[in-house]
């Protein structure tokens, strides 16, 4: 065959070669390889708009579970073809192609251990008369596309291997193959995120979006410089890493399995097939991807459609008009709704704090709003799998336990929650309270909610809407979220309807400057997301609401997942029963009132919160909820 000039030759520079070799057609390429006439370390870049494969060779009785497996972890696997025993050529990816000879090296392993490389399987021939190659998509494919799109690929810039990383993510085990997730990892420029995730979104043969942009930590990665697989990327200033499923998960699942032989590519040296890029994307995908910032420390960012989250910003529409005409349409930040509901989905364990007691001449002070807003994001959290508790003062203990306990015999409420409260004996109680044996690196809780709650002032008190100071009613529960603004990855929501609720000390000043009395009442402690409803029952609502939203959202789904596992999509059935409903808040207020909680504007020990009743204002407020949300 004809050689380019300069690729056979060992004094050759690899950035020369690895330019000649971008203009080559696949079968050209593939030449070269078969005739060991390239001497570039891996294939990223090579014969630029073609498709590249990750291979994995087994024995035939083990091709079965291989490929359920396969099946079930399709982010990282996507299967491409499988071949009969003895086959060596692959015809939907390549006309002239041989499996023995043409990745541009490959990995032997034996009962199970790696037992060496190899530039060719020839002398394996007649061991592979009983194996089967499956071809999977690899992450070199979309790297065009993203160049594409003014995306820098660094690994090509560096002339280095692509950084691959084994992750604390397990796969869904089949059979004896059982493994953690591997990944690819591209350092990405921020304000290029959106392109990146575009570029690849649609590419679900070859791993498709990202499952994870922003910090390592989130992975169980502790050090990028440190690769398992690959090479070492270096970040340029302003870079995030963004990270891929990756196709040597195929490897890791061969050293669990421990067959008498198996071959594999090496990581990096793929088979390059003659399907060019644009048959990759999916033409069915017509949902556009989001990348939505939800963390700076540690960095972390969500997936979620476009469509989703144009939903979600209806919830947050919806909820942000002003019945009681306190000027709160200045407090309204757009988005933080949607922020705060992908923090939440991301989390494992929340707690949840409610209480205002603004009825300090009566017993109980509380009013009727915040505790059924509590519950209704309870009810979901715990639909979701998550665990939640809820923190209250310790006078109010009782009267929240028989609350809960109602909730759940009359059907408002699916299971029971924890109550807890939070006294402080010491300068360390809260980071105490929060983590275990007070070291942040080990937090009980990845989220806190504050709903409805007493927030304190910048003097120290706590005031109703009146200026009347409540401090002697109100436990420090504020103190928990300024501990865990200095705890990496526990993130907070303050949601509230007037600026004097626990977490609105983010929107302090506009506070101050709109809202009757704010000069004194505004809330001095912040919360990472601050969510302002017209009823901050309403603010718990929306949240539930978009929560389903975002777990019934394929793109959201799958990033949750990391794309590993089977979608959880086909049985959203207890999400939608944990929603709120008109006639599970019914029943929910009418427990209240039969404790003596009262409406907060008016004290009036009636069917109605903050003076509003519940038919048909509340009642109505809902139903556009779910309308929205169905």
């Amino acid at each position: 065959m004809d050689v380019p000039a300069g690729l056979a030759s060992q004094g050759d520079t690899g950035m020369g070669c690895l330019r000649a070799l971008r203009s080559l057609a696949p079968t050209a390429v593939r030449g070269l390889i078969r005739h060991n006439q390239i001497n570039v370390r891996n294939t990223s870049g090579m014969s630029a708009g073609y498709n590249q494969a990750n291979v994995v060779i087994l024995q035939k009785a083990l091709a079965d579970d291989f490929e359920r497996f396969c099946h079930a972890n399709s982010g990282p696997l996507p299967l491409l073809y499988r071949s009969a025993p003895g086959q060596w050529t692959c015809p939907p990816l390549s006309s002239d192609s041989d499996i023995r000879t043409d990745c541009l090296q490959y990995r032997r392993y034996e009962h199970g251990t790696y037992t060496g490389t190899a530039t060719s399987l020839d002398t394996y021939s007649q061991q592979l008369q009983d194996m089967v190659t499956f071809y999977l998509g690899c992450s070199f494919t979309f790297e065009s596309a993203m160049q594409k799109l003014g995306v820098p690929v660094r690994n090509v810039e560096q002339e280095r291997n692509v950084s691959m990383y084994k992750t604390a993510v397990p796969c869904q085990a089949v059979g004896p193959f059982s493994c953690n997730l591997v990944v690819t990892m591209r350092p990405i420029p921020q304000d290029q995120l959106r392109a990146a995730v575009i570029a690849t979104h649609p590419m679900a043969e070859y791993h498709g979006a990202p499952v994870h942009i922003g910090s390592s930590d989130f992975l169980g990665i502790r050090d990028l410089q440190n690769t398992d697989y690959g090479d070492a990327v270096q970040l340029q200033p302003g870079d995030v890493p963004v990270f891929w499923a990756c196709g040597v998960t195929g490897v890791e699942a061969v050293l669990s399995c421990k067959p008498v032989l198996a071959f594999t590519h090496s990581p990096g040296c793929m088979f390059i097939t003659d399907v060019k890029n644009e048959d990759a994307a999916e033409p069915r995908s017509t949902e556009v991807p989001e990348v939505v910032q939800i963390s700076s420390d540690p960095l972390h960012y969500s997936l979620v459609s476009q469509r989703t989250a144009d939903r979600i910003r209806a919830l947050e529409a919806i909820i942000g008009v002003d019945p009681g005409e306190r000027g709160i349409t200045h407090l309204l930040t757009k988005d933080e709704l949607l922020k705060s509901c992908l923090s939440l989905s991301h989390a494992k364990s929340v707690l949840i704090t409610t209480g205002f007691p603004t009825h300090f001449q009566h017993q109980p002070p509380e009013e009727t709003d915040g505790p059924p807003g509590a519950l209704a994001i309870a009810a979901m959290l715990q639909a979701l799998g998550k665990e939640v508790a809820i923190v209250t003062d310790e006078r109010a203990i009782d009267m929240n336990r028989s609350i809960v306990e109602k909730a759940v015999e009359q059907g408002a409420l699916a299971a029971s929650v924890p109550l807890l409260s939070y006294k402080e004996d010491a300068a360390d109680s809260a980071l105490r309270f929060l983590c275990e044996n007070g070291d942040p690196a080990s937090p009980r809780f990845d989220h806190l909610v504050a709903i409805e709650r007493a927030g304190r002032a910048s003097d120290g008190n706590y005031y109703n809407a009146r200026k009347i100071n409540i401090k002697h009613l109100v436990d420090p529960i504020d103190n928990l979220f300024v501990a865990a603004q200095n705890i990496p990855g526990v993130t907070t929501t303050g949601i509230g309807d007037g600026g004097n609720e626990l977490g609105t000390g983010k929107v302090k000043e506009a506070v101050k400057k709109y809202i009757p009395n704010g000069d004194v009442i505004a809330c001095d402690v912040a919360a990472d997301f601050t969510v302002i409803a017209g009823v901050s029952n309403w603010g718990g609502y929306a949240v539930s609401c978009a929560l389903y939203l975002l777990n019934t959202c394929e793109i959201h789904e799958r990033y949750l997942r990391r794309a590993v596992g089977f979608p959880k999509l086909s049985a959203p059935e207890p999400w939608a029963s944990s929603l709120p409903s008109v006639s599970k808040e019914e029943k929910l207020l009418q427990i209240l009132v039969s404790h003596g909680v009262r409406s907060g504007k008016t004290g009036n020990l009636a069917m109605e919160v903050d003076g509003l009743p519940f038919f048909n204002t509340h009642s109505e407020m809902i139903q556009r909820l779910l309308d929205v949300t169905a």
